[in-house]
């Protein structure tokens, strides 16, 4: 019995290290203006997969990351498109869209596993934001502050959002 606890908790302990491996935490930090703005998220990669329209499917929430929820942390209240959101951390999601624009939302839930814990009752920001076709592949997911805005990039396509 002992010997086959220790050989699933060993086959438990690869599998948790190579799943995390797949998909690194990473941060983007940066300035606009005088406000600081983190960004912590899972960044999975393409491996050659379709990923808008069916490995994250269009119409429905997703995390914007792997595995935590995605957060964007604030160290001064902000301004997103015409929204002020509150300095404090946020858990982040994406609405994605075949035809339109895509929904971005803020959450005041930032501790959420994936989109599980999502629920709309707690969207501090709801703002749509075109999304553009890159003919450059971005492999990994990334976040990246501008002067004015946040940049995601994944695949073939680029998100936008406007913050001062």
């Amino acid at each position: 019995m002992m010997k086959k606890l220790k050989f699933t908790f060993i086959l438990l302990m690869i599998a948790t290290l190579t799943f995390a491996q797949e998909s690194p935490r990473k941060q983007a930090t940066g300035k606009v203006g005088d406000i600081t703005v983190d960004i912590d998220y899972g960044s999975p990669s393409v491996k050659g997969r379709t990923i808008w329209g069916e490995l994250v499917p269009y119409g429905k929430v997703w995390r914007a990351g792997a595995n935590e929820n995605t957060t964007f942390s604030f160290d001064k209240d902000v301004k997103i498109g015409k929204n002020t959101v509150k300095a404090g951390k946020y858990g982040f999601f994406i609405i994605p869209n075949e035809t339109n624009e895509w929904t971005v939302i803020l959450s005041s839930k930032n501790d959420a596993w994936g989109s599980n814990g999502y629920n709309q009752e707690l969207d501090v920001l709801r703002i749509d934001v075109k999304p553009f076709d890159t003919d450059k592949n971005q492999e990994t997911l990334d976040y990246a502050i501008g002067e004015k805005e946040i940049v995601i990039k994944w695949a073939k396509v680029k998100i936008v959002i406007p913050i001062q």
